[in-house]
This record gives C-alpha cells, structure tokens and sequence, in this order.
C-alpha cells in the first residue's frame, strides 16, 4: 500500500506536489527505472537527454524516501573514500587516485548546471564548513586543505581556526575547520520534484503509486506491477533503503540506518547571527551533526544514526539537546517538524553499482552522502546505458561483504561497528 510523504519541513514546502498516474497496462521503453528517488530521476534525464525512452516506476511518490528527507547538504565527502581508492587501484592503477578526487567534486557540478539550465526552484545556495570537534581533527583538514592546493581547487577553500570558525559559526564547539565555497545545500525535494519534471518534459513516463512486484529477467526483461508491466531493453533497480526486490542476490549488503532531522521555527534576526555567512555545517566525528539555514530562516539540524533498522520514537527530544547544545542562544525555540528517513549503508562504504543479469542492473548504497553521490551514478549509469561501461566496470569489480542472515544479522553488526568507531573517537 502506497505511504503518504512525511510530515517534514520538505514537504511543506514543495513548489510543486508531483502527481504522476498509476501505471495501468502494458507500456514498452527502452529502460525502465524503479525508484523514483535521485538515482533514478537523474539517471532519467541523463538518458532522456541522450534520446532514450525512458519510464520510471515509484511505488509512493517522486522524492518519498530519503532523496526527499535528507540534509541537503551536497560535498565532496565520500563514504568509503579510501576503501575506494584501494580497490580502484585493481582495476585502475595509478589513476584511481585521479578518479576518486574527480568523484569529490563531480556530483556539485552536475547539480548546479542541472538547475541553471532547467531553472530549478530549490533554494540552490554555496558555501559548506567541515568543523573539527577536536584539535586531533585539524590534521586531517590540513591534509585535505593541502591536496585542494595541489589539484586546483585552492581557490575554494580556506583552512580556518577556532577564532576564524567563530566569524562564520557562533558557536563555542570546533577547533577549527576547512571552509569550501564550491560545496552546496538546497532543498532536496524540491529538486528531486524539478528533475522529475525535466525528465517527463524530455519525454519519459513517470508512474506513482505503481509498487513493482517482480523483475522478469530474460532477453526482453520488464517489470510488474499489480496492473501491468513495463518492457524494456534494460532496467534499473534504483530502490535503495526502502526496496525488498532480488533479495536472493542483494541481501545481506545494503542495511537501513535511520537518520533523523529537525526543524525549528523561523529565527528572524537569530539566523543571521548564528550562521551569518549562510553556509552548510558538519563536523568531523564519526557520528556526527549537521545544519543549515532554510530559505525561510529556519535552523535544520540532523544528526546521530540509528543503526537498528528502525525509526526513534522521539526524534525532537533526542536532538534538541544537540542543537541546544550547539546554539545555546537557541535554547527553549520550537522544533516545527521533525522527520527520519532511511539512508542505505554499505559495510565498506563504497556505493554499489551492477548488474543482476545481462540487462538488468541495480545502483544503491551512498552511506548518508546521497545527494552528490546518486547524480554521480545517475551519469554513470546512464553512460552503461548508452554502452558506455568503462566507469561503470569500475564500480562493479569492488567487492562487497554479504552479510548471512539480511539485516537480522547485519544491523546489529553495524550497530556494534559504529559503537566501536565512537569508542576510538574518544581517543583520537
């Protein structure tokens, strides 16, 4: 049964609601995409672009998930990003360096001229800060500040400390921290919302409420839903978190990790004099928090992870005291929403991308750096399409643990992982 949007900032702020059909008989394209969150609406309008026919099958509504109820934050931080580099280095030699420095920067780029050439409404907005909790973090920041230097991006970033963090953040919390003018936030579902737009102006198809039931493999593949199939010369499975589809082969490596956020109500004056610059926030623990302005001078703050595979009963009480803790001049301001959403975490990180069968291929796992990475994949995936494979070919040699037992086993795994990686945060 489809779930209505959750009660989020986000949602009450859509421009414009999508209201795409059922699917409702036999429709044919050349590649049918399920899911319709940004994996899958990007990897649509990279294929529309380049001529495909292109459907995409949502089993709620356009940006349900977590492409409509994340942070919105777009850096150029990977999950994984080392473990990257290590595996790339078996396909790629030397140049897996290269590739995975080109992956940091690459998602904003596609992100920004999306919205300048569509004219997307999503609050697109520059400026982000790394903050170091602790002193031992600013090495790392050094290093990240010197390798900006050495590619030609030094033009964007400038390596701050406690004082100068304290321009730019009123708050007493970081030691320092990396200020990055190319890294972006924005509302997330508004530009999910846009980009299925664009995509159904390029001609593709777009169904909601349209939850597929099965994949049929084979040499004219389709998906199936309740009141019909859609054929094609290839699929997509771009459901991530919250899809149950081709358990035999998928389970046991992707995991849902719950991630909540709130809302305050709008600051007036306290907006500007908390984030006077405007910029988007996390800081470098492995749990960590994150925040930005809204549009309308609200503070959206997130953080924490819960790695049970089920949602808080309170979010607002168990973040307030993080947010308060941060701002304390906001102490006692009301939380206006409060939401969780489901982000799909990867043992090792590395986002995963393959194929189920000769035309069939999934891409999945962004371990809560969702934004920039999926039009990433929506790009190289829409490549792999076109026969293009050779970034695609990278992705799907890095392996992957599978986890026995699903998520009966993998959560509490991850749970314990990330209890042990805090523990080691006390003495870095």
């Amino acid at each position: 049964m489809p779930s209505p949007r959750c009660d989020s900032y986000y949602t009450a702020t859509i421009h414009e609601e999508s209201n795409y059909p059922q699917l409702a008989g036999d429709v044919t394209v050349d590649v049918v995409i399920v899911g319709g969150g940004f994996t899958g609406v990007a990897t649509a309008v990279e294929l529309a672009e380049r001529g495909y026919r292109v459907a995409i099958v949502e089993a709620n509504r356009i940006g349900w998930g977590a492409s409509g109820r994340n942070g919105g934050q777009v850096t150029g931080s990977l999950s994984g990003e080392a473990a990257m580099r290590k595996q790339m280095r078996r396909t790629l030699g030397e140049a897996a360096e290269d590739f995975v420095w080109d992956l940091r920067w690459r998602g904003q780029r596609i992100i920004r001229e999306r919205v300048d050439k569509y004219a997307i409404p999503c609050d697109l907005k520059q400026g982000h800060l790394q903050a170091a909790w602790k002193p031992s973090h600013m090495a790392a920041l050094q290093a990240d500040f010197e390798a900006c230097q050495i590619r030609g991006m030094g033009e964007h970033v400038e390596l701050l400390d406690a004082s100068q963090v304290r321009d730019v953040v009123r708050t007493e919390c970081y030691h320092g921290g990396l200020l990055n003018r190319y890294n972006l936030h924005l509302h997330p579902l508004n530009l999910c919302l846009g980009e299925a737009r664009v995509a159904e102006k390029l001609g593709a198809k777009l169904f909601e409420h349209s939850p597929v039931t099965r994949i049929d493999h084979g040499p004219s593949p389709a998906v199936v839903t309740e009141h019909g199939p859609v054929r094609a010369d290839r699929v997509l499975l771009a459901g991530n978190a919250y899809h149950r589809l081709e358990r035999r082969r998928l389970g046991g490596r992707l995991f849902p990790a719950s991630l909540g956020i709130v809302t305050t109500a709008p600051l007036g004056g306290l907006a500007d004099a908390i984030n006077p610059q405007d910029l988007a926030v996390y800081d470098c623990r492995f749990v960590l928090d994150y925040y930005r302005l809204t549009a309308d001078g609200r503070l959206l703050f997130g953080g924490g992870a819960n790695y049970s595979g089920k949602d808080s009963p309170d979010i607002a009480a168990e973040l307030r005291p993080r947010l308060e803790a941060t701002f304390p001049q906001l102490k006692g301001t009301p939380i206006d929403y409060a939401w969780q959403g489901m982000a799909g975490i990867v043992v090792n990180r590395i986002p995963m991308l393959g194929r189920l069968s000769d035309n069939v291929y999934y891409a999945q796992g962004y371990s809560g750096h969702g934004v920039a990475t999926s039009h990433i994949v929506g790009e190289i995936m829409a490549k792999a399409m076109a026969g293009h494979m050779e970034e695609f070919d990278t992705f799907a040699a890095c392996r992957h643990l599978k986890v026995p037992f699903g998520d009966a086993l993998g959560n509490p795994l991850l749970a314990a992982g990330m209890w042990y990686y805090q523990l080691l945060e006390r003495w870095r």
